[in-house]
């Protein structure tokens, strides 16, 4: 197979480590568009290695698929991507992964006492969170997801 005939989706499974039915999904989801050669089977770019290895990669790190697409949207879709096209989306990528690592020091310099949750299933969660007040805040555990302690009013 000549490289201008595209790559197979099987090839392409081989080449990334993915199942055809991920690449497939990953095709609905606008990540990767493929072209139909004459008896109507998928081909795909070599461009579409790089992308599908940037999708794996940014989902690790917890970027959403609308969020990876729109990054790989900036890409050109009529070329493969040299590095000057990478470098301005890496750049987007990461602030991304910047928030994502402080989001990560937070929780884990702050995992070791109270987790936050405001269930109240802990002794010391009645110290932190009396009365489940955090509940008017928000669902979820607030402390971690950075609402600020504010100790409770001392009886009186």
């Amino acid at each position: 197979m000549a490289v201008s005939d595209g790559l197979a989706i099987g090839m392409l499974a081989e080449r990334t480590g993915l199942a055809v039915s991920a690449i497939r999904y990953y095709e609905e989801q606008g990540l990767i568009r493929p072209w139909r050669n004459a008896g109507g089977q998928r081909r795909f770019g070599r461009a579409d290695i790089r992308r599908l290895s940037f999708v794996m990669i940014a989902q690790k790190i917890g970027l959403t698929l609308p969020e990876i697409r729109a990054l790989l949207d900036t890409l050109p879709g009529g070329r493969t991507p040299n590095k000057r096209d990478w470098e301005k989306m890496a750049a987007a990528f990461r602030a991304h992964l910047d928030a994502r690592i402080a989001e990560l020091e937070h929780l884990r310099d702050n995992l070791d006492g109270c987790i936050g949750c405001g269930c109240l299933s802990l002794p010391s969660c009645a110290l932190y969170n009396p009365k489940d007040r955090m509940a008017a805040r928000g669902t979820g555990p607030r402390f971690l997801l950075g609402d600020a302690y504010e100790p409770a009013e001392a009886p009186g």
